[in-house]
């Protein structure tokens, strides 16, 4: 019995450690609000600003964003203006109107593009290079994070 123990003890000491997740470097998708609380309808300015995905930037160097496009599997593109966004900072990325900052740019759309049950989003570069992707379901909550 003892040397079963021991022999037991010794493979469980040997097994590898799981490890911590790690975040995502680079330029990626953050937390993704892909339906806003309450109602759709009446559509309002602050329903559609309740609909938003953050954009990381996991790097030692700013990014200059103009030109890097955000679009949504069922074809609604955002194309940024020039922004910079810091190292190691991030930006919201909001629906509806509004005056965009350091840490909040708009769409300035008057429709929803998040589709509530489900959907994906793509972050290209200007030359095409794709950096990364994010898709969701129906959860309940209306949200999820893509990293």
């Amino acid at each position: 019995m003892l040397a079963a123990t021991a022999a037991l003890a010794t493979t469980l000491l040997a097994a590898p450690q799981a490890s911590a997740a790690t975040h995502q470097g680079g330029l990626h998708f953050g937390a993704l609000q892909f339906d806003g609380p309450g109602a759709d309808l009446p559509q309002t300015n602050a329903k559609l600003n309740a609909e938003y995905v953050d954009l990381h930037n996991n790097t030692r160097t700013a990014v200059q964003l103009r030109g890097y496009t955000v679009r949504t599997a069922s074809g609604y593109l955002y194309t940024f203006p020039t922004f910079t966004l810091g190292a190691w900072k991030t930006v919201k990325l909001k629906n509806g109107q509004g005056a965009n900052s350091t840490g909040t740019v708009f769409r300035k759309k008057n429709n929803f593009w998040f589709n509530n049950s489900s959907g994906s989003l793509t972050l290209t570069a200007p030359g095409g290079t794709k950096k990364d992707t994010c898709s969701w379901r129906a959860n309940g909550r209306g949200s999820t994070t893509c990293h």
